[in-house]
């Protein structure tokens, strides 16, 4: 690969890179086992939060949405709001009905399509595989992946109570939940560019 390339694609890595909030919990698996996608029931709620689940109807229903503005906007508006209130409800269920997320602790990561940074109380082997499961805790989103450790290192944050800092490659991931984490990436990028540019204004008024 040529110097130009491979820069093109560390920048690439970098703009589809976050910081964010996961609840992760993770356990030790061998090579043989990531040979395929983690495999799961046939039940889409058992496959995705709630919220996920939602999330997946509700591009579906995009394009009727548009029809239904241009046809009806108090009608349209009316959904809008359903909407709002269908995913607060989501969110509240999965807090109460989530007894396994709620035992793993809330930590920051760096959270891309490819791959997860996030912090650790134990020393992980380069070369080792997981079997992870986190929560991006912004969007509800639940993601269950196979994962490689490419790196290791002391957490350059000295305030936090994790002592390391490490870094996984996804291996097989479901091309279901590589969309929905894309998006979760996406989404999260645009809101961060927002409140950049409202503390500008603010800065500048």
């Amino acid at each position: 690969m040529s110097h130009q390339k491979r820069q093109l694609s560390e920048e690439r890595r970098h703009f589809f890179r976050i910081n964010d909030s996961v609840n992760l919990s993770y356990r030790f698996v061998d090579e043989q086992q990531i040979k395929y996608p983690i495999q799961s029931s046939a039940s889409l709620l058992d496959n995705c939060s709630l919220a996920s689940a939602l999330e997946l109807i509700a591009e579906e229903s995009t394009a009727v949405h548009n029809k239904l503005e241009k046809i009806h906007s108090d009608f349209a508006d009316y959904l809008k709001l359903l909407d709002i209130k269908i995913d607060l409800i989501a969110q509240a269920v999965l807090a109460l009905s989530s007894s396994e997320v709620s035992e793993n602790e809330t930590r920051n990561a760096n959270v891309s399509v490819s791959g997860l940074g996030f912090e650790c109380n134990e020393p992980l082997n380069v070369g080792q595989y997981l079997e992870i499961k986190m929560l991006l805790v912004h969007s509800t989103v639940i993601i269950m992946t196979y994962a490689k450790v490419i790196h290791c290192s002391k957490n350059p944050d000295t305030s936090s109570n994790y002592q390391y800092f490490v870094g996984l490659d996804y291996v097989n991931m479901k091309e279901s939940d590589r969309d929905l984490l894309s998006k979760h990436v996406a989404k999260k990028q645009l809101q961060q560019i927002r409140h950049l540019k409202e503390q500008q204004h603010l800065n500048n008024a």
